[in-house]
């Protein structure tokens, strides 16, 4: 089972950019994957000029022209997309950041909005976005039980292991990793543990340019990097055996040893 994971620079201009995402879906098509795998924000870059209100006004609902343009394409490809939208809220002059799954009939299968929202090293995401209030189920792909996270959501532990408990064979982080001192060295270690403590895959498409570092990643159940596309803009392919997921688990019972029994005693 193939995937095709793409890293691209935003532009400002939303057509432009999904006129270049509907080109990679038809190409990851073209190359027999039977998903392809986007960054977040991959809807528009918004700088720190850009306004709440602006950001707000820009933003669309999940069944508005953005998603209904790329459900049409993967219909036509007949291929499955993970992709992401800045998502009209009921808060005034605030977005969800949303990741979405559509099927290869054009059908949305699953979404999730971002709980864990970056307000740290200096940014605050909070003054344009408000948080999810749940983690969404696995979903059911053509590369296995799919656990949804977006970006910041790799740093807390957490809500992998709970998407790994619930089924996730293969954990997809839609991301646009902000450049900064020690930031890529976190990001391939934080993705790569992630991998290793709940024994699945971790695919993590980044955006590149701009502010943010590239290295979109995909990893196997044992820590290994299968993919790591540097700076460049593009696409890359990665296998997914299911086998491995199954073995990795068998040799190195994380799930299975886990004393949720003692866990509890620890008083805070």
């Amino acid at each position: 089972m193939k995937v095709g994971i793409v890293q691209f620079k935003a532009s400002v201009n939303k057509q432009k950019n999904l006129d270049k995402i509907t080109s990679y879906i038809s190409k990851a098509a073209s190359k027999n994957a039977t998903i392809c795998a986007f960054p977040e924000f991959m809807m528009f870059y918004t700088n720190s000029s850009q306004s709440a209100k602006q950001l707000a006004n820009e933003s669309e609902s999940i069944t508005g022209n953005f998603v209904s343009q790329i459900c049409k394409s993967a219909k036509e490809n007949q291929i499955q997309v993970i992709g992401t939208i800045y998502e009209k809220s009921r808060k005034k002059d605030r977005v969800y950041d949303t990741s979405f799954i559509v099927d290869t009939s054009g059908k949305i299968i699953s979404t999730y909005r971002k709980i864990h929202l970056y307000d740290a090293l200096g940014f605050r995401e909070s003054d344009k976005m408000t948080p999810g209030s749940k983690i969404e189920k696995p979903v059911n792909t053509s590369i296995g039980k799919v656990g949804m996270m977006i970006c910041y959501d790799l740093r807390f532990p957490e809500m992998s292991r709970s998407l790994a408990i619930a089924g996730s064979e293969v954990l997809i982080a839609p991301s646009a990793w902000v450049k900064g001192k020690s930031k890529e060295e976190h990001w391939i270690t934080i993705n790569k543990t992630r991998a290793i403590e709940n024994g699945c895959y971790v695919i993590a498409p980044d955006q590149t340019g701009n502010i943010y570092c590239g290295r979109s990643l995909a990893i196997d159940p044992y820590g290994k990097i299968l993919l790591d596309m540097k700076k460049k803009e593009g696409i890359g392919f990665v296998d997914i055996d299911l086998n491995l997921v199954e073995e990795t688990r068998k040799v190195l019972p994380l799930l299975q040893n886990r004393r949720t029994d003692v866990y509890s005693t620890l008083k805070i």
